[in-house]
């Protein structure tokens, strides 16, 4: 099967909630592998600015009126993807380290994880 047929059955196969989680446990992956090889900050931007689009496409989403989550957890996203903003400029400024950007993720991905595996 090619790569383009594959994908294209996961999109239909795929709910939403698994998608969020497998796209935060790849970007917050990449964060660990960057952290792991010592990159620092202007090196990190391409995984950083990754991961604030990420963070923007969440509150975009949280701040459309057809949104069914619970309106003090839409509140609590756009709060994170303001503080995730304006963290990532603290890292790559050398200010702050990558570190507390993946601690978010990972809630995040627990957060998401299946039920099963939430257990």
């Amino acid at each position: 099967m090619s790569l383009t047929a594959y994908q294209r059955v996961r999109t239909i196969a795929e709910n939403p909630r698994a998608t969020e989680y497998r796209l935060v446990g790849q970007i917050t992956g990449e964060m660990i592998a960057a952290r792991d090889s010592g990159l620092k900050g202007a090196a990190l931007m391409p995984i950083l600015h990754r991961n604030r689009e990420m963070w923007s496409t969440f509150s975009t989403d949280c701040g459309s009126p057809g949104n069914a989550l619970a309106p003090s957890l839409r509140a609590s996203i756009i709060s994170l993807a303001l503080w995730v903003d304006r963290f990532t400029s603290d890292v790559v400024a050398g200010r702050e380290s990558i570190e507390d950007l993946i601690g978010v993720n990972r809630l995040i991905i627990e957060g998401l994880a299946p039920e099963t595996m939430a257990a």
